[in-house]
């Protein structure tokens, strides 16, 4: 639910003030066991500059009296320290915004001998692939490259404070990723024995947000990557365990399948310039996902308070091996109108296999000559 630059900092309970040290080791193994379960889908890690503290917070239901305590995420033996909490006016009005919208194409070969290798994980460790090179990404923010340690609102209109104007301030990032490797860089060819293949591909929308405070460009860049990081990673997991829980008889003469990843929902938060955002496929009606958001945040929110992101682009769905489908290419029956285009699952059966032998029996066709020579 939460968009880049934004984190789960803590748990909270309300309980009498008698029953509060009760509570306290069930809220400590809460908090390490919350940080252990988002840890494990995260394609990014957290820099050493960043606080690695997180709270829980006791609210006592008769006096309203807050207790707070911080643990060290980054120590499983870490102690409660006391900690106080403030509250600030105007915070949560205070963010900038940054969205940007990143066309991917993902090849990820699904290994044949591993068997303990499940789709989840042959995934994760070609989206680990495909992160690093969003990590070494180019970031123009409103079309300039900007240092890292330079204030983001550098340049902007001065307010008679003295302060930049950035109350619903929105900035548009463009992600340059490597297509050549540097000359110096070497590689080398690895084959390996495939079952099949997952390609995503698409336009995939995202944004973050930093607080106004004196942000940094290098800040802004980090919030937009784990954004575009995780709300990949969000998506195949809520596919796999749809398709887990619907799944179908497997069909022998389709070489292809086709599923649309779920698209992005945006619902503002009240009072505040952030919104959270949530998941849906294309057989789910608005209903429903506002349905859901209710019973998340438990705030009443309206349908036409809904932004959907992302539209859902027509599908080529084929059983044959020539025949690609594009997200980008439009056929003269569509509608020439713009068209947003979500990510698309294609799941190809053999192809992986298949190349291996090719490689092998050219490496063969070579050992043979050399030696004949």
């Amino acid at each position: 639910m939460l968009p880049g630059g934004l984190l789960v900092l803590g748990v909270f309970i309300i309980t009498t003030l008698e029953m509060g040290n009760d509570f306290q080791n069930a809220l400590r193994r809460l908090v390490f066991a919350m940080e252990k379960s988002m840890n494990k889908k995260r394609l990014w890690n957290f820099t050493e500059e960043e606080v690695s503290e997180r709270v829980t917070l006791h609210i006592c239901s008769s006096t309203k009296k807050i207790f707070c305590r911080t643990y060290d995420i980054h120590d499983p033996k870490s102690s409660a320290k006391p900690a106080d909490w403030k509250y600030q006016n105007g915070l949560s009005a205070s963010w900038l915004s940054l969205e940007c919208t990143v066309h991917i194409n993902i090849h990820i070969p699904l290994s044949a001998t591993s068997v303990s290798y499940t789709l989840e994980k042959n995934t994760k460790n070609g989206l680990a692939r495909w992160a690093k090179q969003i990590e070494n990404g180019v970031y123009l923010i409103n079309g300039q490259v900007k240092d890292e340690d330079c204030d983001l609102l550098e340049g902007q209109k001065k307010s008679s404070r003295g302060n930049a104007q950035a109350t619903n301030h929105s900035f548009d990032v463009k992600v340059l990723t490597q297509l050549l490797l540097n000359s110096d860089h070497r590689s080398t060819a690895t084959v390996q024995i495939c079952s099949g293949s997952v390609n995503l591909k698409g336009a995939v929308k995202c944004r973050a947000y930093v607080h106004s405070n004196k942000p940094k460009v290098k800040d802004a860049v980090q919030a937009v990557k784990r954004d575009i990081l995780n709300t990949i990673a969000d998506r195949c997991e809520i596919l796999f365990e749809d398709l887990l829980m619907n799944e179908i008889p497997e069909k022998k003469d389709s070489e292809k399948e086709f599923h649309i990843l779920p698209h992005r929902v945006f619902v503002p938060i009240p009072g505040s310039t952030v919104m959270l955002c949530d998941y849906k496929f294309g057989d789910e009606s608005a209903e429903e996902i506002r349905d859901h958001f209710i019973e998340m945040l438990d705030h009443m929110i309206q349908i036409e308070d809904l932004e959907i992101a992302e539209e859902i682009n027509t599908a080529c769905l084929s059983s044959s091996m020539n025949t690609e489908a594009s997200l980008d290419s439009t056929d003269d029956e569509q509608p020439k109108q713009p068209i947003k285009t979500t990510v698309l699952l294609k799941i190809q059966h053999n192809i992986g296999v298949v190349a291996a032998f090719a490689v092998a029996v050219l490496a063969a066709g070579v050992s043979f000559h050399y030696f004949s020579d």
